[in-house]
């Protein structure tokens, strides 16, 4: 009796499967596919091709059916992009957008690790901690696409799951890591399956009990609102915003509000907002991964007045002058990396934000002793 044959669409799946696992195995971080052009992967930090044939675009049509529910389908039709969670046949978790490039689909998928990495294992500071277990407020992780902060996010909820017994809501496009309770009740709701959109989930959050909420991205001024009614009630809010450093994203929150908004959005944000974490994924010395270099604003009283008083200017310098706070300035943290040699000295010195000051700092000898159990793991 002949074998059944596969049909094309799982056939596509599988193929795709294949090269989910390599990334994996590799500890690459993204997969790019499109149409009549070579897979590539974003490996430590570098685009390089995998090797592999191209797709044609009768396979990529076929693999993105297999992918996406009616409902999704309808939206990438309308809208052009779309983005899911998808588990792999070996249970990886992954973040995928597909889009169209010149009338084909393509897709970008970004591997999501299956466990939670500590905070020495990700060498982030252990200030961070504290911040996991504040009462109430607003937290904010920035960063440009690609820099780490869902997995910092992750490994803060982790921390208040193992610590806390507490009700932990989320609401993500998509939900992106999946946390089993532990010591807290987790919820996950996930954009356009569970919740319409940001704004309106985090209203009906505060319905649901939650001790903490996190809110994948602070994307428009309307879930901003949400956001800060939410740390003004009492929860404790953690989202994002792609900005570079902490004072821009003090600023990109404010200006989000139209004009005549922004003297009470400004005094209603020093109030709530307890820290901003800002960071940049650079490759390791060894070559063997990336670690994040974290900025850190910690609100004290004297940083509140600068914020309602609408001179975040000189908030930098409030980070500068903030050890003893838990605070670190992007070029403090990036400094530290190259005397203790996880990161090219080059590299850091190009990408230091004071070139004079970066100098000073790589001379100091006042930086924390090197982690070595932490150095063994090379987890970016």
């Amino acid at each position: 009796m002949r074998p059944m044959p596969i049909p094309a669409s799982a056939a596509a799946l599988a193929r795709f499967d294949a090269l989910l696992a390599r990334i994996v195995f590799e500890r690459a971080s993204d997969l790019h596919l499109a149409c009549d052009r070579p897979p590539v992967w974003r490996l430590h930090g570098r685009i390089e091709a995998m090797g592999d044939p191209p797709w044609d675009s009768e396979a990529m049509q076929r693999l993105i059916e297999e992918l996406l529910a009616p409902g999704q389908r309808a939206d990438f039709a309308q809208r052009g992009a779309v983005d899911i969670g998808h588990s792999s046949s070996a249970g990886e978790r992954f973040r995928v957008n597909v889009f169209r490039t010149l009338g084909q689909p393509a897709l970008v998928a970004r591997h999501l690790p299956s466990r939670f990495h500590s905070f020495a294992e990700l060498r982030l500071p252990e200030t961070l901690r504290d911040i996991a277990h504040l009462g109430s407020g607003l937290v904010l992780v920035s960063g440009i696409t690609g820099s780490g902060k869902s997995t910092t996010l992750a490994t803060l909820i982790d921390e208040i799951n193992a610590t806390t017994p507490a009700h932990v809501l989320t609401i993500e496009d998509p939900v992106e890591f999946v946390h089993t309770p532990k010591q807290a009740v987790i919820t996950h709701r996930e954009l356009y399956t569970d919740v319409a959109d940001f704004a309106g989930a985090v209203r009906s959050a505060l319905r649901e009990d939650p001790d903490v909420i996190l809110v994948g991205e602070l994307r428009d001024t309307e879930t901003m609102r949400a956001a800060l009614i939410a740390a003004e009630t009492g929860h404790l809010v953690f989202s994002t915003l792609h900005t570079a450093d902490a004072t821009g994203a003090v600023e990109r929150l404010i200006g989000a509000f139209p004009g005549d908004e922004q003297a009470v959005a400004r005094h209603r944000l020093s109030l709530v907002l307890k820290a901003v974490i800002a960071q940049q994924l650079l490759p390791l010395a060894s070559g063997n991964g990336r670690v994040a270099v974290v900025e850190i604003l910690r609100v004290t009283t004297a940083v509140a007045n600068l914020i309602a008083s609408g001179r975040t200017a000189q908030i930098y310098s409030a980070i500068e002058s903030g050890r003893e706070a838990g605070m670190q300035t992007f070029d403090q943290a990036l400094a530290a990396m190259a005397r203790d040699r996880l990161v090219n000295a080059e590299e850091a010195r190009r990408l230091a934000h004071d070139a004079g000051s970066f100098e000073r700092l790589l001379r100091q000898a006042k930086f924390p002793a090197r982690n070595e159990k932490a150095e063994r793991s090379e987890a970016a």
